[in-house]
């Protein structure tokens, strides 16, 4: 089931903004909604969050845990592959690194897949989810993340197309080969990187 709001289709007309990937408009102050998946809604006192895996020492949080950690947060663009970005956005949570720390991933780690409370999956090298690149996020613009978004918690990996970022993510597990997800194995690109357009299989 596939879920699109007011936004999703765009305009591309105007002046090209040098933030915008190739094929990409500025969707401006909407958030388009797009789910493969009906929205769930998740009471954050029951959901956990679990690494596992390739790690030394594999481990859930709870939601209270979480906020017991660090804080992170990430202010710049998204971008999807449907062709809309949200150029200058707002979000916060915590980095993936600070919970890759207390996992400790394996020499062989080299992928990692992120689960849904869906069942939904997507698959990224573990490069790109270290150094920076990803957090859990639960706040946007300051708010709490609403359902519609990935509320409670979604990943975020702002530098790949939005697919990445799945929402509802109550998983990480590390392994040491590729295994594609939910839309990788619908003929979706592997990576998803907006400024090479690698928005299929090939590309």
């Amino acid at each position: 089931m596939t879920d699109a709001t007011r936004g999703f289709f765009g305009s591309r007309r105007g002046p090209l903004d040098p933030r915008l990937p190739p094929g990409q408009y500025d969707v401006g102050a909407d958030f388009p909604v797009l789910t493969a998946e009906v929205t769930p809604h998740l009471d954050a006192r029951s959901w956990t969050m679990t690494l596992d895996g390739l790690v030394a020492s594999p481990r859930t949080w709870t939601w209270d845990e979480l906020h017991t950690m660090e804080g992170s947060g990430y202010d710049g663009d998204i971008h999807c592959v449907t062709t809309w970005s949200k150029l200058g956005t707002s979000f916060a949570g915590v980095s993936i690194d600070t919970l890759l720390s207390a996992v400790r991933p394996l020499p062989s780690a080299s992928h990692v897949v992120a689960t849904s409370t869906t069942g939904y999956t997507t698959n990224l090298p573990l490069a790109h989810v270290t150094g920076g690149k990803a957090w859990l996020a639960w706040t946007h613009e300051g708010r709490p993340l609403p359902p519609e978004h990935g509320g409670p918690v979604r990943l975020l990996v702002p530098h790949l197309y939005f697919w990445k970022s799945a929402k509802w993510v109550t998983r990480l597990t590390l392994l040491d080969h590729d295994e594609p997800g939910f839309w990788e194995q619908r003929g979706y690109h592997d990576l998803g990187d907006p400024w090479l357009e690698q928005r299929y299989q090939g590309d």
